[in-house]
């Protein structure tokens, strides 16, 4: 027997068990912005959220619900829709970012922290706003007094 082809994991539980993980680890997750766990879960959890980001970046109401049924909280659905996403703009994929830990002292479980790879306590930049840039023209000294010579 192979494991070819198969998607995602179990962890021990039926089917409704790993949704409510899930969502209980996005949930806090986007409450946070920062959660330590197993390495594998952070795995699953990884694409689970990253598509809950991109549809509140799209934004409308719709998505809205969609996202709310994904997660345990409504305070957490309207941080992603109100805080989170209007600072990810600029980026179209890869949000989270995974870095593996210790394990753990109880079983010895790989532990790893999951993250947003921006710093989301910046203020949020619009779409296709650039940074200022002042270029400022270097006048030196002995050019002007060569001149005036």
């Amino acid at each position: 027997m192979h494991r070819h082809g198969y998607k995602g994991r179990k962890f021990g539980r039926e089917r409704d068990q790993r949704r409510a993980l899930l969502k209980g680890l996005a949930d806090a997750l986007i409450i946070h912005e920062s959660i330590e766990t197993t390495k594998h879960k952070a795995k699953d959890l990884r694409p689970y959220t990253e598509k809950l980001i991109t549809k509140a970046k799209k934004g409308g109401l719709h998505r809205r619900r969609q996202v709310i049924s994904k997660l345990n909280t409504l305070d957490a659905a309207h941080k992603l829709f109100d805080d989170i996403a209007p600072k990810l703009v600029g980026r179209s994929s890869g949000y989270l970012r995974i870095v593996v830990t210790t394990t753990r002292r109880g079983d010895n479980a790989q532990m790893a922290r999951i993250s947003f790879v921006d710093d989301l306590k910046a203020p949020a930049k619009k779409a296709g706003e650039a940074k200022p840039t002042i270029k400022s023209a270097k006048v030196s000294d002995e050019k002007t007094e060569k001149g005036t010579k």
